[in-house]
């Protein structure tokens, strides 16, 4: 087994927000772009929100990549040479911030969904059907550049499509080098992947994928956690990753979140995603350097 697969078996501190903390730093992130402006704009504020994480206690940043995807930057008129710099500027802001402030952690590189380049909510939906060649042709050449810079992992993130998770474990397969590797979903509920497929029958796929080293949820409510964790336990001893969002709404026409009450914090709801086989725990959008020092306590414990 990989060591770093080995590690990932041990409860483990993920980072949290990128695009939230950009945002109190001046960074504007309600366009197509979202949280990889900064790339464009201040990559130093990038550098800065990984470092405030790793001081929080995270053990893995996730790299501000996401968003940043060829077609996605082509759309500005950014040269397909200097696209494929910019998501390289992603896991070098953070392996600096890495070995800057946490030298003994790990820097996953970001891979979002095609639904994230849509620019319209659908990474919540799933609203969206691809040709697995053109699935391949919109991933590929991203993981090959995260992978040759270096990342110690791929984190694949808010996935809401089983099509689109069918063709990215065909494409990890197909590499030849791979680092450990999650895929993270996104749900509609705890047994449903947004666009409708059994979550259970995701997780068998997943589990069965020889390039998938962990099996995560991400950017759900905190209700959806407990349930989707004891799911995925019942069909897969992989990893589990899961990093959600403290229960606000996206609004896909503003592209801007709205705040929503919350009653549980993560020392309310940590403890018992331990239980239930949670073995990466992190955040999502909108949660803070605060949220992360308190489940870096609680996993310390």
């Amino acid at each position: 087994m990989n060591p770093i697969t080995a590690s990932l078996q041990a409860p483990v501190v993920l980072d949290g927000a990128m695009g939230t903390e950009l945002e109190k730093r001046g960074v504007k992130t309600n366009d197509a772009l979202w949280s990889a402006n900064a790339l464009l704009t201040d990559p130093e504020a990038i550098y800065a929100v990984h470092a405030s994480y790793f001081q929080a206690g995270a053990t893995i940043a996730i790299t501000d990549t996401y968003q940043a995807n060829v077609a996605a930057f082509a759309k500005l008129g950014i040269t397909h040479a200097r696209a494929l710099e910019l998501i390289k500027l992603g896991v070098q802001l953070a392996q600096r911030a890495r070995d800057d402030v946490q030298p003994n952690g790990l820097v996953a590189g970001c891979v979002g969904p095609y639904g994230a380049y849509l620019a319209n909510g659908a990474e919540y939906t799933g609203a969206y059907k691809l040709s697995p060649a053109e699935y391949d042709d919109f991933h590929a050449e991203k993981i090959q550049t995260l992978l040759a810079d270096g990342v110690d992992l791929l984190s694949v993130d808010t996935i809401p499509n089983f099509a689109e998770v069918q063709a990215l474990t065909t494409m990890l397969a197909e590499q030849s080098q791979l680092v450990p590797t999650w895929i993270s979903l996104s749900i509609k509920d705890p047994q449903t992947l947004s666009d409708g497929t059994p979550l259970a029958t995701v997780v068998e796929w997943l589990d069965h994928a020889q390039a998938v080293s962990g099996i995560g949820i991400n950017c759900t409510g905190f209700a959806n956690v407990l349930p989707a964790v004891q799911l995925i336990r019942a069909h897969s001893e992989k990893p589990i990753v899961v990093y959600p969002n403290p229960g606000d709404v996206y609004d896909p026409v503003t592209k801007t979140w709205i705040a929503v009450a919350h009653s549980q914090t993560f020392a309310d709801v940590v403890p018992e995603w331990l239980a239930a086989g949670a073995n990466i725990i992190g955040g999502c959008c909108r949660t803070t350097p605060a949220d992360i020092e308190q489940i870096a306590k609680l996993l310390k414990k």
